[in-house]
């Protein structure tokens, strides 16, 4: 079993696998009213069809072993951590093999949306605080029926992600 330490959440170290823009603190220029300011297109993706948003909550476990592993062929997909910082674990795309030994796991911040590019290996993510985590999760419509192809990882393949 491989031990995958987590790191702090970087522009350079995630860039392999997507982006993120922390939503609760917005920079750069805006456009400003009276009241508010925008700021617009801070993140984009292209979904063919409907997009679904969807919220998952996940139950932390006593010990962050990771059994399975997913990945999605025709779309990137988007998570923002809602209540808690999340612990997110990626390995970059490889022709549908899992490569659990290239496997990193970084703290999202709290309201930090992260995009994912297409068929970058992961799974939902973790609570890194509380008990449970509740994120979103947006995706085109049923691509959890359409495009989600998950492996089951072996034994040696299996990987525990650590502080």
């Amino acid at each position: 079993m491989y031990n995958i330490k987590l790191q702090p959440l970087t522009k350079e170290a995630f860039s392999p696998y997507g982006e993120y823009y922390t939503m609760d603190a917005p920079d750069g220029y805006s456009l400003k009213g009276e009241l508010h300011a925008f700021y617009p297109d801070r993140m984009t993706v292209y979904h063919s069809g409907l997009s679904a948003f969807s919220p998952i909550t996940v139950n932390k476990p006593d010990r962050m072993i990771v059994k399975q592993v997913e990945y999605h062929t025709t779309t990137a997909e988007m998570i923002m951590p809602l209540n808690d910082d999340m612990i997110l674990h990626v390995a970059q795309p490889s022709a549908g093999k899992p490569i659990p030994e290239l496997t990193k796991a970084f703290i999202v911040p709290k309201h930090t949306l992260i995009k994912m590019n297409t068929c970058v290996w992961h799974l939902a993510p973790l609570p890194l605080n509380e008990s449970q985590l509740t994120a979103l999760i947006i995706l085109p419509e049923c691509t959890y029926m359409n495009d989600c192809t998950v492996v089951d990882l072996s034994e040696d393949e299996m990987f525990e992600i650590v502080k």
